[in-house]
C-alpha cells in the first residue's frame, strides 16, 4: 500500500483517547464516524489520465486555470453589438449597420459612434461595443437598425473575458470526484490529460458455514449468500477495484488465509458475518491476531456489531470494516460508516450525504439513545412537501424492504418518537443504492 506505514498511522488507543465518552460497548454513530475519520489512510500514488478516462477518479492536484475562460469579450445572444452610449433615453434609438461579426473570427472593421455591428452568439465583441440587443427586439430597413426605449441597458448581453475563469485561478480543487461538467471544465481549458490518485483497492467476502453461492445446492439449515452481490454493488457505485474473496466458510486457516490474501492485494477489507459480541466463531480470533481491531457494540439499529481497525500480512496493512451478517445491517452500516471512509481513504474531499425533510404518514416509535434506520417510501404530496412511509417490518434480515423502499428514514441519535405528520430525515437512495 502506497499509505503511511503502520508504524506511521494512529493506533487505536490513541484515537480513542481522543473521542469524548468512548465506549466501544455503547459507541454513538457520530463517535463511530469520528474514530474511523481519524484513523483511515489516504492513497498516495497519482497517475496521469487521458480526460476521457477520468470521470468518477478523485482529482490529485489543484487545476490552476492558464488562459481567460472565455479568451474574449463575447456576445452572449444574437443579434446586434453597439455602444451603451448611444443609447437614447427614453426613446427608440436608430443605428447604422456597420457590418457583421461571426463566432470563431475578429470583426476587423471600425465602428463608429452611432453605428452597430450585426453578431452571433459566442461572436467576439467589436472593439468599442460593449452591449447587445437580441435580434428579435429589432427592426431592419435600409442599412439601420432600430430598438425600442429600454429593451437594453449598458452591459446586457454581453460575456466578459474570463467570467467563466480567469487565468490563474483555481478551476477545481484537490480530492474533487471528477464529475460531467468537471470534463467539460478541463477540457475548456485545454487539457488533454489529469492527475488523479489510483483507485482504491478494496476485497471483500462473506464468512460463515451455513452461506452458499449461487448456482450451489442449498442444504437444510443454508441460504444463499446475498451480501456479497449487495457489497458489490455498493462498491462499484464508488469506482473502487474490487477483489472478490467470495464465501469462507468459519475455519481458522481459511479465514486466515483470505484475510492474509485481502491485505497483500488491497487497501481494505470489508466482511460480513462473524462480528457480533460474545460470538463463538473463529472470524473475531483470526481478525485480532493479524492486526489491531477494536469491536463494537454501535447505538444503532439495524446493525448494532462492528469490527474496525486494520490487518496485516507480509509487510502490507489494510484497514478492516467487519460488518454484520444480516442483509440490511450491511447496507446500513456500509453507509453509515464505510462508504465514507473509502472515499477518504481514495483521497476524496468528504461530502455528508444530503437528507430530504418528508412527512411521516404514519407514528414512529423511538426511545432516544441509539440511531435507528428505517426503510421508506417517499413520494411527493399534493401539497408540494414530501411525505414518507414505511415499507412495514423493518427486520434486519428483510432484504426486499431494502429493494421495495427509495431511502432510509434517519432516526438520530436523542430523537424520540414521532407523531403521524411529523417531520423526518429521509436518505434518499437515488444515486446511492
Amino acid at each position: 500500500m502506497d499509505s503511511p506505514t503502520p508504524s506511521a498511522l494512529p493506533s487505536i488507543e490513541q484515537i480513542a483517547s481522543c473521542i469524548a465518552g468512548y465506549d466501544p460497548n455503547a459507541l454513538a454513530v457520530a463517535q463511530a464516524q469520528d474514530f474511523i475519520a481519524r484513523f483511515v489512510p489516504k492513497v498516495g500514488a497519482v497517475e496521469q489520465l487521458a480526460l476521457r478516462s477520468a470521470l468518477g477518479r478523485v482529482l490529485a492536484h489543484d487545476i490552476i486555470s492558464p488562459i481567460d475562460v472565455p479568451a474574449h469579450d463575447n456576445s452572449a445572444m444574437d443579434g446586434y453589438a453597439l455602444r451603451g452610449a448611444d443609447l437614447r433615453d427614453g426613446q427608440p434609438t436608430t443605428l447604422r449597420l456597420a457590418g457583421t461579426g461571426f463566432a470563431g473570427q475578429q470583426f476587423e472593421g471600425r465602428v463608429a459612434a452611432g453605428e452597430c455591428v450585426r453578431i452571433m452568439t459566442g461572436a467576439v465583441m467589436p472593439a468599442g461595443l460593449d452591449t447587445v440587443v437580441p435580434q428579435e427586439f429589432t427592426s431592419v430597413a435600409d442599412g439601420a437598425v432600430t430598438l425600442p426605449a429600454g429593451v437594453v441597458r449598458t452591459g446586457d448581453n454581453r460575456r466578459l473575458a474570463g467570467e467563466d475563469l480567469a487565468r490563474g485561478e483555481a478551476a477545481l480543487q484537490a480530492g474533487r470526484v471528477l464529475r460531467p461538467a468537471d470534463i467539460g471544465m478541463l477540457a475548456s481549458l485545454g487539457r488533454a490529460e489529469v492527475p488523479v490518485r489510483r483507485r482504491l483497492r478494496v476485497a471483500f467476502f462473506s464468512t460463515g458455514d451455513e452461506l452458499r453461492s449461487i448456482g450451489e445446492p442449498l442444504e437444510a439449515g443454508c441460504v444463499y449468500d446475498s451480501n456479497r452481490y449487495t457489497i458489490h454493488g455498493m462498491l462499484t457505485r464508488l469506482g473502487v477495484e474490487l477483489l472478490d474473496l467470495g464465501v469462507v466458510r468459519d475455519d481458522p486457516a481459511a479465514l486466515e488465509a483470505a484475510f492474509r490474501s485481502a491485505c497483500e492485494n488491497a487497501d481494505a477489507v470489508i466482511t460480513s458475518g462473524g462480528v457480533s459480541v460474545g460470538e463463538a466463531d473463529h472470524t473475531k480470533q483470526v481478525m485480532a491476531r493479524l492486526g489491531e481491531v477494536a469491536f463494537w457494540r454501535i447505538a444503532m439499529r439495524p446493525g448494532r456489531p462492528m469490527a474496525f481497525g486494520r490487518v496485516a500480512s507480509n509487510g502490507r496493512t489494510a484497514v478492516l470494516f467487519g460488518l454484520p451478517g444480516n442483509p440490511v445491517a450491511v447496507m446500513v452500516t456500509f453507509y453509515a460508516f464505510v462508504r465514507d471512509a473509502l472515499l477518504a481513504m481514495a483521497g476524496a474531499t468528504p461530502q455528508s450525504l444530503p437528507l430530504l425533510r418528508a412527512r411521516t404518514a404514519e407514528a414512529i416509535r423511538k426511545k432516544p439513545g441509539r440511531t435507528e434506520y428505517q426503510r421508506g417510501i417517499v413520494s411527493r404530496a399534493a401539497d408540494g412537501d414530501w411525505d414518507v412511509q414505511l415499507t412495514g417490518a423493518q427486520g434486519s434480515g428483510i432484504l426486499r424492504s431494502m429493494s421495495v423502499a427509495n431511502g432510509l428514514v434517519v432516526l438520530h441519535h436523542e430523537q424520540a418518537s414521532v407523531e403521524r405528520g411529523g417531520y423526518v430525515d429521509v436518505l434518499p437512495f437515488d444515486g446511492l443504492v
